[in-house]
């Protein structure tokens, strides 16, 4: 299935925090976030194995007991049910793969 960015829904997650749902199988997911400066993604769990890339910015991560800045090209995977946070550090974009997909991002 071939998606283009401007038929993705933005739906707005927390203040200054946009989600896309760029494209979904059956297994995986594919979605945009977009951060702003100061935003923060609340500290939450989901069932839900998690991998993503910083494609722009830099963001503040906690996931479980490990904490780190990172920047543009580093990485990221949330397991299953680990509780994380995030904090924009800057205005940043954020690609995230779920697997499996999460429903109530379709």
């Amino acid at each position: 299935m071939l998606t283009q960015r401007a038929e993705a829904t933005a739906v707005e997650m927390f203040p200054g925090v946009v989600r896309r749902t760029l494209n979904a199988g059956d297994r995986t997911m594919l979605c945009e976030i977009e951060l702003a400066k100061g935003a923060v993604v609340p500290l939450h769990t989901h069932p839900h194995e998690q991998i993503g890339y910083l494609s722009r910015g830099r963001l503040h991560f906690v996931i479980g007991d490990a904490e780190r800045e990172i920047g543009e090209g580093d990485s990221w995977l949330v397991p299953s049910n680990i509780p994380h946070v995030v904090t924009a550090l800057e205005d940043s974009i954020a690609i995230d793969i779920f697997s499996p997909p999460r429903e109530e991002y379709r």
